[in-house]
């Protein structure tokens, strides 16, 4: 097996161990209150995804490995296992509240809002360059920005709106943790 195509590999085992990850947690977050925030251009964000994927392996898979991309995907790798770290059952592909809970503001979300689309926004424009595909790094980066600016409005917004609770509502969501 080549290193391209074990990377190739690598990271659709990853992709689909985090779509079933985040299955999971969000199956329990709205078992317990939790509410989903702007679902509907939550299959843009899947299609984008299976189409970069698809895409690297249509044209990635037997082309030469550029190190120096290829060390800068691992880093990225250390963050992401950070935030998922960080998150633990709150992190979720979709943008899901708990009532009156507050964002996390720990690990690397003590630095900035969003770093989770961060690393995906790098993610997507590295990749490609491991396999030597600037202009397809280019196109998906500029796609994903684009439905990045959708996803965090909403996000933000959705944030916004939950931390105006009540008590109750507050004391019902942790109930409901404790509960699962």
């Amino acid at each position: 097996m080549t290193l391209g195509l074990a990377c190739l590999v690598a990271v659709t085992l990853q992709r689909a161990a985090e779509l079933l990850l985040a299955s999971r947690n969000t199956t329990r977050l709205l078992a317990c209150g939790g509410v989903e925030a702007a679902p509907g251009h939550y299959p843009l964000v899947g299609l984008l995804h299976a189409c970069w994927l698809a895409g690297l392996w249509g044209l990635g898979w037997n082309q030469p490995v550029h190190l120096g991309w290829l060390a800068l995907y691992a880093l990225l790798q250390g963050f992401r296992i950070w935030i998922l770290v960080t998150l633990g059952d709150r992190w979720t592909t979709r943008i899901i509240v708990l009532p009156a809970e507050k964002p996390i503001r720990r690990g690397p979300y003590r630095f900035f809002s969003h770093p989770n689309y961060a690393v995906v926004a790098g993610e997507i424009a590295v990749l490609p360059l491991v396999f030597g595909l600037p202009w397809f790094a280019l196109v998906f980066s500029v796609l994903n920005g684009a439905l990045l600016t959708i996803r965090i409005r909403a996000e933000n917004r959705a944030w916004s709106d939950n931390l105006v609770g009540d008590d109750s509502k507050e004391r019902d969501a942790k109930a409901g943790l404790r509960r699962l």
